[in-house]
């Protein structure tokens, strides 16, 4: 039940259903003699909302501050150096990215783009740590593959053999995952993947959980390129869709910090 109701309250703090309702609260409003004056002070106020929320610059600095919380792991030459605490790791764990059943596709075209990246991004630690395994995660829909099951199959055409994979398939959160990966663990280990603005969540509730990781943030949304360019001040749905990602973010943080679940 509690899962569910976050979801639900979640899902209205979430950018555009908020302005949303915040907009048809104060077009409702605008109908009554008394409440006329609030009714335009919400409709100004969603709109006012909802423009910062699309614009490019304002998403990028919502964002940023979650993306360069962790340093990505540098490249990987053949043959070369790894870096210490990431030679350490007996496992990549990757966190579930979300994913569609096409019949017919193959495994990494039924990937989300996020998910697509964390698992490349494994493939890629593991090709310079052959001693270590694979993790997984991902629950699915009645009846369909499972997540962790199209996350597998897409790193073994990848090249990794289907004995160094492991899968959590019931986990439906990032605080359900990090107790099903210390069960698998105990002690060891772990190079943790993820998403670069999921990464500061995902890593205090590991290590809320006692797992030991390294960070190893991919999928980064917020780029800046040097100067000024116009076009970075425009308004688009991608500019809202970053924005979503770094609100629900935020209060993912605040909602775990507040119930003791985090360890940063």
């Amino acid at each position: 039940m509690l899962f569910w109701l976050k979801k639900a309250v979640s899902f209205w703090l979430m950018p555009l259903p908020f302005c949303l309702a915040l907009l048809a609260l104060g077009f409702l409003l605008l109908g009554s003699e008394r409440r006329r004056r609030l009714g335009r002070r919400l409709v100004g106020l969603s709109t006012v909302l909802l423009l910062i929320f699309s614009n490019k610059i304002a998403s990028n600095v919502l964002l940023r501050p979650l993306e360069s919380h962790f340093t990505p792991i540098p490249r990987l030459e053949a043959g070369g150096s790894v870096p210490p605490a990431l030679a350490a790791c007996r496992y990549v764990v990757v966190l579930g990215g979300g994913h569609s059943d096409m019949i017919g596709w193959a495994p990494n075209d039924k990937l989300s783009t996020s998910a697509l990246e964390r698992i490349i991004e494994a493939v890629r630690l593991l090709r310079a740590l052959p001693q270590a395994g694979l993790i997984v995660s991902g629950p699915g829909q009645p009846g369909e593959p499972t997540h962790a099951s199209v996350l597998a199959q897409t790193a073994e055409s990848l090249g990794i053999a289907a004995g160094r994979i492991q899968l959590i398939d019931t986990a439906r959160d990032t605080e359900d995952e990090s107790q099903a990966v210390k069960a698998l663990v105990g002690g060891a280990s772990v190079a943790l993947v993820t998403s670069a603005f999921h990464l500061p969540r995902a890593a205090a509730l590991f290590r809320g959980a006692g797992v030991s990781i390294v960070p190893c943030p991919t999928d980064f949304q917020a780029r800046f390129t040097p100067g000024f360019h116009l076009g970075e001040s425009n308004w688009d749905v991608e500019s809202l869709e970053r924005s979503t990602l770094a609100v629900r973010e935020y209060i993912g943080l605040a909602w775990v910090t507040l119930r003791g679940k985090a360890s940063y």
